[in-house]
C-alpha cells in the first residue's frame, strides 16, 4: 500500500503542477481584459481539487511513511527535519492560500478581480510547493517520479 500511495504522491504531483501552471498562465493573460468563462472556473477548480487529492494522499503518507519520524534528534537530520516539518508545513499552507484564492475568485464582483484572484494566490501556492518538493537535485531521497 505504502509504494503505490507513495508512486500516486510522486506522480500526481506533476498533474497538479501543469494544471496550477495552466491556470496561473490563463489568470494572467485574461487579467486586464478576459471575461470569466465557466472553461476558466473549471481551469481554476480542477487545479484546485488536484491540490486536494494530493494532500489526502500525502496526509495518508505522513501516518505511514518511514521517512517521517520523531525520535530524539530528528531535528538535527535534513530528511526526516524536511518530511516531518517543512514539506507538510509548506505544502498545507500552500494549498490553503489556493482554496483562498479560489473562494475569493467565486465571490469578486468582477472578471479582473477573479483573474486577480486566481494569478496572485496560485501563484504564490506554486511556489511555496515547488520550494517544498523533494526535487532529487536537493538529496532528499526522492526522484523524479
Amino acid at each position: 500500500m505504502y509504494n503505490g500511495l507513495l508512486h500516486a504522491h510522486s506522480g500526481l504531483r506533476w498533474v497538479v503542477l501543469i494544471l496550477l501552471l495552466t491556470t496561473i498562465f490563463n489568470a494572467f493573460s485574461k487579467k486586464k481584459t478576459g471575461a470569466w468563462t465557466a472553461k476558466d472556473k473549471k481551469i481554476a477548480l480542477f487545479a484546485m481539487i488536484f491540490t486536494h487529492v494530493q494532500l489526502i494522499i500525502g496526509l495518508v503518507l505522513y501516518f505511514i511513511s518511514p521517512k517521517v519520524s520523531f525520535a530524539e534528534g530528528f531535528m538535527k537530520d535534513s530528511v526526516l527535519r524536511f518530511y516531518a516539518i517543512e514539506h507538510i508545513s509548506l505544502m498545507l499552507i500552500a494549498i490553503a492560500l489556493i482554496t483562498v484564492g479560489y473562494s475569493k475568485a467565486k465571490r469578486a464582483t468582477s472578471d479582473a478581480k477573479k483573474f486577480g484572484s486566481i494569478a496572485t494566490f496560485y501563484l504564490i501556492g506554486l511556489i511555496l510547493i515547488l520550494a517544498s518538493i523533494p526535487w532529487p537535485f536537493r538529496n532528499l531521497g526522492a526522484g523524479w517520479f
